[in-house]
């Protein structure tokens, strides 16, 4: 569940910012490079990666079979596992077991499908207290923001905006401003709130179905310490995040880290299966997961079915161009970038959306990182051809190239069009740059026209031709 996007006031706030363009470019920067040189160092990539995808495409293509097979694994370790249809229904599953337990409390990790079905909002009308433990999402928390990046939530802000919010948000506040002191401030804090919490709420980054285990990757141990010392932990996942067995689970890390941080492996990998049982040091008393679909079984009948196999790592968003310039929020929705502007228009309808597969350049990059082979710009496409279907695109635009396509159809029409137009267009141009056109503002009001040739192509070949008889 996310808000509806304004994106071209949200891109033009952002490319605003000169702060936000340096944090991105920091971020990003670094996650390009790093990935770059974590592939380089890894002959066997591409083979990885072939396999990856196909993992992802038997589970895609047998997924009733896989999800039988999980809830009955999972229910076998004494797990209770549920089925939320959408995210009001998966959000009405999350408060009812909270309200059960009479939590007052509830801590959370790894939280961007938790995010997608509005679970922060739900927690809150319920007078619950939500606790993000994740570092980067401990600040937003702070700020009052939603995640900006899918690996690196916070990726927008600077060391400087991050002291100000703990200033603020700790007591007592961090004694200095360094990255080491304001770190332990955060564990201090959060410290707290691992061992009073009632409840813990994670994600899972793939869920085993001949073990009935779900998964959990992080680099700071947060969702260890979210789900372990609370008495129920409840874990919120797609139901895409199906791999068959363990070994497929690690033959998908293997791909998911070096795409997202650019290392071989995170520090911490955590299987969970089932609660505690007797005789275990530790660990909750219950443990309910729940299956979320929210959209994800229509893809699976449509043009959309090669984005199931996103693992999310991120990588797509830290090579595109355009989030490089506009950062996460811009997007408006749950998940931001390449795989956002797929993404999104599933969750809230592509008539409040259909701008986000406009904002891509087709360049290519983000189909050239994803570790799975997502052809990211084939389904971009896919969406614009079906906003044009529904007639979504203003009336200006369809006019514009209702006109084009006519003249497209006509050769002879084409050529005159463009000996009248030609001439015209070269009025407007000024050192062989076109700074102004009317009815092409929205091109320059960014970006200057080259000034285009006093004849067309096509006259000038066959003036070439006659010359050469």
């Amino acid at each position: 569940m996310s808000a509806l996007p304004d994106f071209k006031n949200r891109a033009r706030a952002a490319l605003a910012d000169p702060v936000l363009k340096v944090a991105i470019d920091r971020t990003t920067g670094n996650a390009e490079r790093k990935r770059a040189a974590a592939v380089a160092a890894f002959p066997e990539f591409e083979a990885a990666r072939a396999r990856g995808k196909a993992i992802k495409d038997h589970v895609t293509a047998h997924i009733d079979h896989y999800l039988e097979q999980f809830e009955r694994n999972a229910t076998a370790r004494g797990a209770q596992v549920h089925w939320a249809a959408d995210d009001a229904e998966a959000r009405a599953i999350v408060t009812r077991i909270c309200l059960a337990a009479d939590a007052k409390l509830v801590t959370r990790a790894k939280s961007m499908l938790g995010e997608e079905i509005g679970l922060p909002h739900a927690l809150a009308d319920a007078g619950i207290e939500r606790v993000e433990t994740d570092l980067a999402e401990h600040i937003i928390q702070l700020a009052g923001e939603a995640p900006s990046h899918i690996i690196w939530p916070a990726m927008h802000r600077t060391r400087e905006q991050v002291a100000e919010l703990f200033k603020a948000g700790h007591q007592p506040p961090p004694a200095a401003e360094d990255p080491a002191t304001m770190v332990q401030s955060a564990r201090r804090v959060l410290r707290q709130k691992f061992l009073s919490a009632d409840i813990g709420i994670s994600g899972a980054n793939f869920l085993v179905a001949d073990t009935g285990a779900t998964c959990t990757v992080t680099n700071e141990g947060n969702a260890e310490l979210t789900t372990t010392p609370p008495r129920i932990h409840i874990v919120t996942a797609g139901i895409e995040k199906l791999v068959p067995s363990t070994a497929h689970a690690f033959a998908l890390l293997r791909l998911l880290v070096r795409s997202a941080t650019g290392g071989e492996m995170t520090q911490y990998t955590t299987f969970h299966a089932g609660p505690r049982r007797p005789g275990d040091a530790d660990g909750p008393e219950e443990m309910h997961i729940v299956l979320v679909d929210n959209g994800r079984s229509r893809m699976l009948a449509n043009e959309f079915r090669e984005m199931l196999r996103c693992i999310r790592c991120g990588a797509c968003m830290n090579h595109c161009v355009v989030y490089r310039q506009i950062g996460g929020h811009a997007y408006g929705g749950t998940y931001p970038g390449p795989m956002g502007s797929v993404l999104t228009p599933v969750l809230d309808g592509l008539a409040a959306s259909r701008d986000l597969p406009n904002a891509c350049t087709m360049n290519g990059r983000c189909a050239e990182v994803c570790p799975v082979g997502i052809p990211l710009p084939t389904l971009l496409r896919a969406w614009r051809r079906r906003s044009w279907r529904e007639g979504l695109e203003p009336g200006s635009l369809r006019a514009g190239i209702g006109i084009w396509a006519q003249l497209a159809r006509r050769p002879r029409l084409y050529r005159l069009a463009t000996r009248i137009g030609l001439p015209l267009m070269r009025l407007f141009g000024k050192g062989g740059w076109i700074a102004r056109l009317p009815l092409a503002g929205g091109w320059t009001a960014h970006r200057d026209l080259p000034r285009p040739a006093a004849r067309s192509f096509m006259d000038q070949y066959r003036a070439r031709q006659k010359g050469r008889k």
